[in-house]
């Protein structure tokens, strides 16, 4: 609910500067200052700082630019409303108990329930009290109060949510309400004027201006996303989720969803679901239909320059196969960790991301075909789709990661910095590895080679070496000669870490890592 749970919007938190955050306002998160050229702190706004600056001298606008926003926020401003949300989480309430020690306020150390609140924005679709705002504003609340512009305040119940949209329809009692309508037609140009509204910081109906900056964004990390966000650079802030963005006509084209920020307030980059997602999505919910998706039972990643270097392949487009889930569609249908999905139906897969949207569309029991390249030849597999698990389910990984568990001391000469060894039962218990993982353990890790310097440590897993199965030092060895001889510039390697597999191209190159 709100803004002490960001999990919906925190898609990557390494690609990006800064982090991608949901916008919702609470209690228990701090607001960003708002910050200008001189002046001093005069006061404090829900966490954020007011600061005075010097009267701006007026200038006339050039062509093109509108002489005012006045009349169109006058005429949607209306369906626009905030978001109160009040639920219970679990907090720390004080200290455990010592021996020999007593202090006010000792308990037992658990986390106890305390009454939090959070809020956002949102607006009316239609005149009898259907109301869109993110599901991570309402996610977790108890209560929920839809406040008008006119400050009358409504009683909501949840009608529908959609976790991989992050997107939630209310209802409130009552008629003739104002509404907008999504826009579906005409698309702004990269460089139109949008308006964005909402509740940031709790000043209800605020409006920003500013322009369509880029569409297509990407915010996965080749996970699950289902959205080519819309980047505005329109000012919005925490407290603005949920709230629309309109364009010069006064029609929705998108809902503010993220922004991108090192400081947790508006750094000029914004994000929206586009309006065609949000329509599809929402006349669902409406109606009561809960949201289905295709599913093939597959992780995956992007095929980036390294790995291509390493798989000796020159084309980037398709989803690299990192798992496959034993007993699912895909396994059933042959497909295997190290293929390369190339095409759906026979149409390019361009990334990831373009993979998973394409599979979710597919309806349930429908039979799909897969062309992947394994091995630098193409195979086609005959896939039947089944109902994807819910988010919560998909993000939960098989096993802990339990990396920094004691494990047995290498026993192997080390090959491009890494020390290996085969599985065994006591490894399985010390690093906390599941019983379907399988290949090399990796014991130790060389700080200044290529493999220290991208991360992999003791505990991991190497699955595959160039797409290939390993069982033993030997095997490992032998792929890394072998690729040398024919001067491949780099190997690729799948990592298992707390059960999830990963791609992990490494420099073949004698100087790779080595420190300066």
């Amino acid at each position: 609910m709100g803004t002490w749970n960001f999990k919906t919007m925190l898609k990557n938190k390494s690609v990006l500067a800064g982090g991608v955050v949901g916008l919702a306002l609470g209690a228990s998160v701090a607001g960003a200052a708002i910050s200008g050229l001189g002046g001093a702190h005069v006061g404090k706004f829900d966490g954020a700082s007011l600061m005075k600056t010097a009267d701006l001298t007026p200038i006339t606008p050039p062509a093109g630019a509108p002489m005012s926003f006045a009349d169109l926020i006058e005429r949607v401003s209306p369906a626009v409303v905030s978001i109160e949300t009040t639920g219970k989480m679990k907090v720390d309430t004080g200290l455990p108990n010592l021996p020999g020690f007593s202090f006010p306020g000792q308990g037992d150390g658990q986390p106890q329930e305390q009454e939090v609140h959070g809020a956002g924005s949102g607006f009316f679709i239609s005149p009898d009290g259907y109301v869109v705002t993110n599901n991570h504003v309402i996610d977790g609340a108890d209560d929920i109060t839809v406040k008008l512009t006119n400050n009358k305040e409504l009683k909501a119940t949840v009608v529908g949510r959609d976790v991989a949209t992050d997107l939630a329809v209310l209802k409130v009692q009552g008629t003739d309400f104002p509404f907008v309508r999504f826009e579906l037609d005409h698309k702004p140009r990269v460089g139109d004027w949008v308006i964005a509204m909402g509740n940031p910081f709790n000043f209800s109906n605020t409006a920003t201006a500013g322009i369509v900056s880029a569409y297509g964004r990407d915010l996965a990390e080749g996970g699950a996303d289902y959205v080519d966000y819309l980047q505005i650079d329109a000012a919005i802030n925490r407290g603005n989720s949920g709230g629309p963005t309109f364009d010069m006509y006064g029609r929705v084209i998108g809902i503010n969803t993220a922004i991108v920020t090192p400081s947790g307030g508006n750094a000029g980059v914004g994000f929206a679901i586009p309006a065609d997602v949000a329509a599809k999505i929402t006349s669902q919910l409406m109606k009561g239909i809960t949201i289905q998706r295709g599913y093939v039972g597959i992780a995956i990643a992007p095929v980036t320059q390294d790995n291509a270097d390493a798989l000796g392949i020159k084309d980037l487009d398709g989803a690299y196969v990192t798992q496959v889930n034993k007993g699912g569609p895909a396994d059933k249908a042959g497909m295997q960790i190290g293929d390369i999905v190339r095409t759906v139906n026979g149409v390019t897969v361009k990334s990831p991301t373009d993979l998973t949207r394409r599979i979710a569309d597919v309806k349930v029991g429908e039979k799909v075909n897969i062309g992947v390249m394994r091995n630098n030849q193409m195979v086609n597999l005959s896939v039947t789709a089944a109902l994807r698990p819910s988010e919560d389910v998909l993000n939960n990984p098989n096993a802990p990661d339990d990396s920094s568990a004691p494990g047995a001391v290498s026993s192997s000469a080390p090959v491009i910095g890494l020390s290996v060894k085969p599985i065994t039962p006591d490894a399985r218990r010390a690093y906390g590895l599941d019983a379907s993982v399988s290949g090399l353990l990796i014991t130790d890790v060389d700080d200044s080679s290529d493999a220290g310097q991208k991360g992999l440590k003791p505990g991991d897993i190497i699955v595959r070496a160039n797409n290939q199965p390993v069982a033993t030092q030997a095997d490992f060895a032998k792929i890394v000669a072998d690729m040398k001889k024919a001067g491949r510039p780099a190997i690729l390697l799948l990592i298992s870490r707390g059960g999830q597999n990963v791609p992990v191209p490494l420099s073949l190159k004698p100087d790779a890592g080595a420190k300066k």
